[in-house]
Formats: C-alpha cells, structure tokens, sequence
C-alpha cells in the first residue's frame, strides 16, 4: 500500500546518510587508493561508522515508517499551541496512514484523541553570585496530556511528561539570555512531542476495543 510513496526526511535524516556515505567512502579510499591493511582501515573508519550507528541507536530513522494502533487522531490543543503545532508536523511526518483530523472535523470523527491537557513553566535558580546576581538557571516544561477513543474508552491515562535544561546567566547580558532561553523552550517542547510519539507508537487499544 505505501511501496511507491516517498519518505520524508529531514535535516537529520539526510546527515545521517551523508556520514554514512562518508564512513564507506573512507574505507574505500583507505583500501584502493592507499593500499591500507583492510583490518587497519576498518578501524581508522571506525569513529566514523561509530557516529553514524550512535545516532541510529538514538532513536533517529528515516520518516514514514511508523505504525500506529489507530487510523485517525484529532488533537485538542489550546489554540495557537507551540507544542501542537510541532506535534502535528511530527506526526505527519512519521507516518503516511495516518490521518490528521483538524477543524472543522471533530473529535468525534476521529478514532483517537489526543489531549494536550495543560503546559507548565518553571524558572529555579540553582545558583547565584557572591553579590547575590543569578548565575545560573534551570528550566523546566510539564507537558499533561491524555489519549481518549471515540467511544469514550481510554487509551492512555493522564499524564505528564517533563523535560528539563540549565543554563548560565548574566545580567549584563539580558537580550542574549532571553534569546537562549526561549531556544531552549522550543528545543524542550520539540522533546516533549517526540516523546509523545513514541507512546502513541506503542499504545494499544484498550482491552474490550
């Protein structure tokens, strides 16, 4: 049904694939052109192919190819949400059957739910000057969120998902602060929603379904 349907891919994608290409065509050059021991350039490529396969360990695929329990899923999120909108770029780009419901379609036409129930912000100051100035910070973003079916059955239970990041801070350098922590807002929530993906990834309809 999806053999002849392109995979989208993003920056990642594609560097992982350049690496890749650059860890063989090491080893090739190493080989042919300087007459390397292959043992030796197998290990002089190492690092290379160690790169490559340590980001695939890490969870990063090519796009496309994620199976979901459900056909359709309609997301309830407050309007103008970040995170939502990061979510359904994400989700549209990790599976090709899976259809996105939006308005003016409803919750009800959807098989599933999705919740985004309430996001929190926290600023702790984990350390402070001599003069008593903040030095450095620590962020955090909970994120509560719920899957429902269309017949009311729950999928996922309420829950939340935290993410945290430090950074150091100046206030002689306040505009460049800001900017920093607003970056790492979006970076957190960018976690949050491949978080999200990966629980609806291996949610399973409710028992009885």
């Amino acid at each position: 049904k999806t053999a002849n349907k392109a995979f989208a891919m993003t920056d990642l994608d594609i560097k992982l694939i350049a690496l890749a290409v650059a860890a063989v065509g090491l080893l090739v050059l190493l080989v042919t052109r300087l007459k390397v021991n292959p043992s030796i350039a197998l290990l002089a490529s190492a690092p290379v192919l160690g790169a490559t396969l340590g980001l695939g360990g890490c969870g990063f695929a090519l796009r496309g190819r994620a199976q979901y329990a459900f056909e359709s899923l309609y997301l309830q999120a407050p309007e103008g949400s970040e995170l939502g909108r990061s979510l359904l770029r994400q989700l549209a780009a990790s599976s090709h059957d899976l259809q996105l419901l939006l308005p003016p379609q409803t919750s009800a036409d959807a098989d599933v739910t999705l919740h985004l129930l309430g996001e929190r912000h926290q600023r702790v100051v984990l350390a402070k000057t001599v003069a008593g100035q903040v030095r450095e910070l620590q962020l955090r973003l909970y994120v509560r969120f719920s899957l429902i079916g269309k017949d009311g059955r729950v999928w996922i239970e309420e829950g939340e998902i935290e993410q945290t990041r430090d950074m150091t801070y100046s206030e002689t350098l306040t505009l460049a602060k800001d900017e920093e922590e607003m970056e790492l807002v979006r970076d957190m929530r960018q976690d949050v929603a491949q978080q999200l993906l990966r629980r609806l990834a291996l949610v399973q309809p409710p028992v009885g379904a």
